[in-house]
């Protein structure tokens, strides 16, 4: 069965995505204070964050830090449910533009991944210990939602 990352167009297809959904965060009045001017390699880790997550290569874990990187990024940001929620508006809205694939099961598992991802970034960014944060320490593997009966 094809994975997300295929269905999604592989590395070419998430990185044109990335690429839309950053520019949108770093030019988003909410949201741009979390990630100030931007990062050169943000881009290229995120790319590879949402490959390694929908079934493609492993790169984020084996090249660029893996999930204890992400962990260190989020605290101390305070993220809030507002901008969880314009984080998430904005990720749909670039799959739109980046043109990835918009039919319904693709679309859950985007939502999903992406809604998910934000929680745990929300409470990473609250904790004060580590016993505060989301117990997740890898990166998670998304894939295709169960069909409903």
């Amino acid at each position: 069965m094809e994975t997300l990352f295929e269905h999604a167009g592989g590395y070419d297809g998430l990185h044109r995505f990335i690429e839309i959904f950053y520019a949108g965060v770093l030019s988003d009045p909410l949201l741009q204070p979390l990630f100030g001017a931007g990062r050169p390699e943000h881009v290229a880790h995120l790319t590879a964050f949402t490959a390694e997550t929908f079934g493609g290569p492993d790169t984020f874990s084996q090249e660029m830090g893996g999930f204890s990187r992400l962990i260190d990024a989020h605290r101390g940001l305070m993220i809030t449910e507002d901008q969880r929620q314009r984080f998430i508006e904005l990720y749909m809205a670039a799959a739109d533009r980046a043109g990835l694939p918009d039919d319904e099961p693709f679309r859950d598992a985007l939502r999903s991944h992406v809604d998910f991802g934000s929680q745990v970034a929300m409470q990473n960014s609250h904790a004060e210990t580590d016993d505060q944060l989301h117990p997740l320490r890898e990166v998670p593997q998304w894939d295709w939602p169960a069909p409903s009966a």
